[in-house]
């Protein structure tokens, strides 16, 4: 049987890359190379359609809202149908900040609506208020995630002037332990619908949560388990991200 092979594709990725993006990419890069699992990137940027069968997990990471608004249009027009049939198959959709906002209907930026691709039902509107900065952890209960070592709390940064507001049906990534979440107000961070995942947490992600890119390369790839690493600096990232947003 030959070695899984996890493949990613990385939508605008010279653009929608803000808050160090790249970084989780690369630490999904290592962690499977660590355990041999190989690992593709592809790169979708302006004008190129995306095939919903061709890779395991689909990533959006941030961006200035001029930059997003760039990206919004032609992701409607070039890849909103392919999305959408990745995330009926049950592929992997990651959306992280201005990327989570892009996974809903839209961003209301004063009198002008940038569009989304609807993967869920949630909305973003700009505010004239205070942005919501700092560090943050959010307590979430993912799917088949109990067994990977630190799971239970994903820590991070949080820098956004957008209320992103669910639909009611719609389901939240986790409850706000520390920090603002989707609104200041509601308590809750992100989106979840299948494996459609939304959240404001950069600084980047998945280094400081590193049982979070195991649950993502074992859910992706249809695994039960992943071989043990020695996490000994992955630990002390999350420890550190915790304890920056008053955990522990």
């Amino acid at each position: 049987m030959a070695d899984p092979v996890l493949r990613l594709c990385a939508l605008y990725p010279d653009v929608m890359n803000i808050y160090a993006d790249r970084g989780n990419i690369l630490l999904l890069e290592r962690r499977c190379a660590w355990r041999g699992i190989g690992f593709e990137v592809t790169a979708a940027g302006f004008g190129a359609a995306v095939d919903p069968d061709a890779h395991d997990i689909f990533y959006l990471g941030g961006g200035q809202d001029r930059d997003q608004e760039l990206c919004a249009q032609d992701l409607v027009e070039t890849k909103r149908d392919g999305l959408h049939g990745a995330a009926a198959r049950g592929a992997i959709v990651l959306g992280v900040c201005g990327g989570y906002q892009l996974l809903g209907h839209s961003y209301e930026l004063g009198d002008r609506a940038v569009p989304g691709v609807g993967l869920v039902d949630l909305h973003t509107v700009r505010s004239d208020a205070p942005r919501l900065i700092g560090n943050v952890a959010i307590e979430v209960a993912l799917p088949d995630a109990g067994a990977l070592p630190g799971s239970g709390v994903l820590a991070g940064f949080e820098n956004h002037g957008g209320r992103t507001h669910l639909g009611a049906g719609e389901q939240p990534l986790g409850k706000v332990l520390r920090g603002h979440g989707n609104t200041g107000d509601t308590g809750v961070e992100g989106v979840v619908k299948g494996h459609v995942i939304g959240t404001y947490l950069h600084g980047p992600l998945l280094p400081k949560n590193a049982w979070f890119a195991d649950w993502l390369i074992a859910t992706a790839l249809g695994l039960e388990a992943l071989d043990p690493l020695d996490d000994t600096l992955e630990d002390a990232a999350h420890a550190s991200a915790r304890h920056a947003a008053g955990l522990d």
